[in-house]
């Protein structure tokens, strides 16, 4: 039973075509795209190429392939609508709604276009975060917490309601993230462990007061990283002025060098006045 498609490529087909249809065939190939870009399963593999219209793109390396997505605007490129994705048409329904005094309910077909537009953000801002484009990953992070919120607030049902719930920890995590490894560039790194705190404490709100299970907190897998890292730059991060004058004033009280403990001292009072 024939149940697509399919094409003769092979050599023997290509004899039987002409010129023409043989170069048509060959071109749609993307094996030339791929050729020294091999697909490795254990880490995500992206890279910045131009379109044919001149503007930079994204490129993610699938095992059977690749993604190409736009980097402004829908990753796909589309306007549903004539709207900049699903989340702003919707949005600007509720609001409409709101206006009336009425409830705007989604149906299961409109959140399911929900969830499909929510994954094309969500390979685009984890093809950011490797290519280092944090304020990106921002962006599309915080859309998609956009959309969990609409869809708990218009679905039809609680399993509507709640069934983009389960993505919200890992989104936050990546919220994070991409907020902290901007001030670690920036040598910030007092400011950036206080994101991290504030992000596990956002992650901890949600299991606490959103599914009401504050048990799930301790299992959960985005805490522990996030925790883990914290604990990374505490013990990585060059040491501040006082740091190294506290370190110092340690080692020679140890060494009963009290000449040079009382110098630390004053140099230690001299900083923080």
């Amino acid at each position: 039973m024939q149940t697509g498609v399919y094409h003769d490529v092979s050599p023997s087909a290509l004899q039987r075509t002409t010129p023409s249809k043989q170069g048509e065939l060959m071109n749609k190939d993307i094996a030339l795209l791929l050729h020294g870009w091999d697909y490795n399963s254990n880490e995500v593999t992206v890279r910045k190429v131009i379109g044919v219209d001149g503007i930079e793109k994204i490129q993610m390396r699938l095992d059977l392939g690749l993604l190409q997505m736009e980097l402004i605007g829908r990753p796909d490129g589309k306007r549903p609508h004539g709207e900049e994705s699903l989340l702003e048409y919707h949005e600007a329904r509720r609001d409409v709604f709101q206006r009336r005094g009425e409830d705007l309910q989604f149906s299961a077909d409109e959140v399911s276009d929900l969830k499909q537009e929510a994954m094309q953000y969500y390979y685009r801002y984890l093809s950011l975060f490797h290519l280092g484009d944090y304020v990106g990953v921002m962006r599309d992070t915080q859309r998609n917490l956009q959309v969990f919120d609409l869809v708990r607030e218009c679905g039809e049902d609680d399993e509507e309601r709640f069934s983009m719930e389960q993505f919200r920890p890992y989104v936050l995590m990546m919220n994070t993230r991409a907020r902290a490894c901007l001030l670690l560039e920036e040598q910030e790194f007092d400011i950036a462990l206080e994101k991290i705190d504030a992000g596990i404490a956002r992650i901890e709100a949600f299991f606490m007061e959103d599914v009401e299970r504050p048990d799930l907190a301790e299992s959960c897998r985005e805490i522990a990283f996030l925790r883990d890292w914290k604990e990374r730059i505490l013990s990585n991060r060059p040491l501040t002025p006082q740091e190294k004058i506290k370190r110092e004033l340690k080692v020679a009280i140890e060494a009963e060098n009290y000449e040079r403990a009382a110098q630390l001292r004053d140099e230690l009072k001299e900083l923080v006045a």
